[in-house]
């Protein structure tokens, strides 16, 4: 029988054997092997609680990203692993053909939570698989209501929807899609994002005349999140989702929004889009449904896509996930939403938000700051420049320099052009107080090199 190792606090002798194992068969998501062993290290960790994560040497690190935009209700909940092994204690897997109580009880919970009650909705084990659900559901709609000619899909430049090929290709590629998996999938057309601090905030009508260049008759969908993360975490404009809605309904493109990080209370209500009351025809979430205690994913098909799909054999959505509508993951979900109306989480995203968004504006003080964003819930940015002037972009080099920064400040999180900042839900204003600390002294002593 396997002898599981110490949760924390773990000897020397223990965590090199540790590494010696990663170095032989251990493999990284998105990193070179061999930058596991650099200067920054293996970065292990054994145990958390709310915002907080303890590493196997017992250090304490301000999660400022809720593990990967997903924790909403913080980190150590016995609640959810209580409900997850009740369930599978009764069934973990429904056979083929089947279906458990608890799976249809999160689809009627999420439906009524959702935009419009009257949804459907099909569940999936992750973001970038109800992502290409929601693809695929869009296309077979428009083939269902006798649109066969649409099948191109427009979506944002810079925009991250998934790692599958279909849905790395929208945005113009996800990580070195080009260079490393040979051509993207076609159909796939590029439009601007947002952009609140180099001035291209008001775009919305790019969509109308992307869709008149490739001809109205052969669009299928249009997809992209409310507020993108990977874009920088711009706002829009108030009337640039009403813009949207409007477009797409009047050219008969299928509007899909990608709240995979947005939703359930990410921006202080379950949904972005409640934000400019509007209503996609398909909406995708994950991430936060589970607050990442278990792998789950959602498309949320409005009646008017829902319903193509009842009139006969043909109609039917041919989609099958291995995955999908798992038991153990649904009570996970149920219990997560539990914890997050009978604890005001969404109430708590909001007020920390805009306590987090006004501590942020003392960090304008440094030279590399051009911008800090946020203000919606607990989603925020701050923009690294390397002239606040003439807002060019910091060089890779010192970027390195801010990611090391960090680290050596116990911040889990990470640094590019900007710095996301996505703390769990439950945070308060002391350790939000401890974050702005820490990142306030991780920027001073990046720029004491430059």
């Amino acid at each position: 029988m396997t002898q599981l190792i110490p949760k924390k606090n773990l000897s020397g002798d223990q965590i090199e054997d540790l590494k010696q194992k990663a170095i032989e068969n251990f493999w990284p998501h998105a990193r070179h092997t061999k930058d596991m062993f650099n200067e920054v290290g293996l970065q292990m960790v054994a145990s958390a609680k709310d915002v907080w994560v303890d590493d196997v040497s017992g250090n304490r690190w301000f999660d400022t990203l809720a593990g990967m935009f997903l924790v909403n209700i913080g980190h150590g909940r016995k609640e959810i692993a209580e409900a997850v092994y009740s369930q599978m204690t009764d069934i973990s897997y429904s056979p083929g053909g089947t279906v458990t109580p608890v799976t249809i009880e999160l689809s009627n919970r999420v439906a009524k939570l959702s935009p419009d009650e009257k949804s459907r909705v099909y569940i999936v084990s992750g973001g970038s698989e109800a992502v290409e659900t929601a693809l695929k559901m869009a296309k077979n709609y428009q083939l269902n209501i006798g649109e066969s000619r649409r099948w191109k899909v427009i979506s944002r430049r810079r925009s991250y929807h998934g790692t599958t090929l279909a849905t790395m290709s929208l945005g113009g590629g996800g990580i070195n899609a080009l260079q490393n998996y040979g051509p993207l999938m076609p159909g796939n057309i590029h439009i601007e994002q947002p952009d609140s601090y180099r001035g291209t905030l008001d775009c919305a009508r790019d969509l109308e005349r992307a869709i008149l260049h490739e001809d109205p008759s052969t669009v299928a969908a249009f997809i992209a999140e409310p507020i993108s993360q990977s874009a920088g975490i711009h706002i829009p404009d108030p009337e640039y989702w009403p813009t949207i809605r409007e477009i797409c309904d009047k050219y008969g493109v299928v509007l899909i929004c990608d709240e995979v990080i947005n939703a359930w209370g990410r921006t202080g209500t379950m949904f972005a889009t409640e934000h400019w009351g509007i209503k996609p025809d398909i909406t995708t979430t994950a991430k936060g449904l589970t607050s990442g205690y278990l792998p789950i994913g959602v498309a949320i098909a409005s009646p008017k896509i829902a319903s193509a799909f009842n009139k006969d054999e043909a109609s039917t959505f041919s989609h099958l996930i291995t995955f999908g509508g798992n038991p153990a993951s649904c009570a996970a979900a149920m219990a997560n939403l539990d914890i997050m109306e009978n604890e005001n989480m969404l109430e708590n995203s909001t007020n920390m938000g805009t306590y987090l968004h006004e501590q942020l504006q003392t960090l304008m003080k440094h030279q590399i700051v051009g911008d800090v964003r946020g203000g919606l819930g607990l989603l925020a940015a701050i923009e690294l420049v390397k002239d606040k002037t003439t807002k060019e972009k910091l060089d890779p080099k010192t970027i390195r320099k801010m990611q090391e920064s960090m680290i050596k400040h116990k911040l889990l999180g990470r640094a590019t052009d900007f710095i996301p900042i996505s703390p769990p839900l439950c945070v308060n204003k002391d350790e939000i107080d401890h974050f702005i600390s820490q990142m306030d002294s991780a920027i001073t002593e990046v720029e004491t090199t430059i």
